[in-house]
């Protein structure tokens, strides 16, 4: 089970607040995308789901049990596809599942192929554009054991089409390999297009001051961008967020 409950979760570095009573919840299978002003906490946010930092106070429950400071419950793909050049493209995807004692090379093989990577099994990093090493870390993400997938910014690096082309590519992936996914991102259509939810923080200290229910059906297609409705969630959602802006 993949739910993510978080409660009232609180954190400082060095006597300033990060993240403030921050409570918020995940379903099994959800989508849930977040969207803040710059330097709100969203990556702090990760890095304790993650375990990397404990919090000072609140919980982290995944299926039930609290992971506070526990590494390795999460599967974690941040802003840069951070691939180890001295493995093939194959072996980058394997790594996490290698990781947890779960390869399955025929898995990962049928996936590259679905991604468009069949034929670069055994190229190398370097060897790939930005869109290909997204989608290489992607199916990482999917073929690791674990239920949650938090995605830091995944997109941000590539330029208007590319990242266009992944958020379709990633929405046929995910609809195929369902996982509960949080998804950090500024912008604002990004979210839209790709969640069931946007979560929207406040400035530093963080918390969840807004939430949407985005009720566009699935298969997405490119064409909802264009509604009235999805412009009048963006123009909503926008007003939210620039109450939130530091002053």
């Amino acid at each position: 089970m993949a739910e993510l409950a978080i409660e009232q979760l609180m954190k400082s570095f060095e006597g300033t607040e990060v993240l403030k009573e921050l409570s918020l919840n995940i379903a099994d299978d959800e989508f849930v995308a977040v969207l803040g002003p710059s330097g709100s906490g969203k990556s702090t946010l990760f890095h304790l789901i993650g375990g990397l930092y404990e919090p000072d106070a609140g919980s982290i429950l995944l299926g039930g049990e609290n992971i506070n400071g526990q590494k390795g419950s999460v599967s974690y793909m941040p802003q840069s596809p951070s691939l180890l050049p001295w493995r093939t493209v194959l072996d980058n995807v394997l790594l996490g599942a290698e990781i947890a004692g779960h390869k399955d090379q025929q898995a990962a093989i049928q996936m590259m192929e679905k991604a468009g990577l069949a034929g670069y099994e055994q190229s190398y990093p370097h060897q790939l554009s930005g869109g290909m090493k997204q989608r290489v870390a992607f199916i990482r993400s999917l073929l690791s054991p674990q239920p949650l997938i938090l995605l830091d910014e995944p997109f941000s690096a590539l330029d208007e089409f590319t990242r266009s082309e992944m958020q379709k590519w990633l929405l046929d992936i995910w609809q195929h390999n369902k996982r509960s996914i949080l998804f950090v991102t500024h912008n604002i259509e990004e979210a839209l297009f790709l969640s069931d939810r946007i979560l929207v923080l406040s400035e530093k200290p963080a918390r969840v001051v807004a939430e949407f229910n985005v009720q566009f059906k699935r298969p997405r297609v490119q064409g909802i961008t264009l509604t009235d409705e999805f412009l009048q969630y963006k123009k909503d959602i926008y007003k939210v967020l620039k109450k939130e802006e530091p002053k």
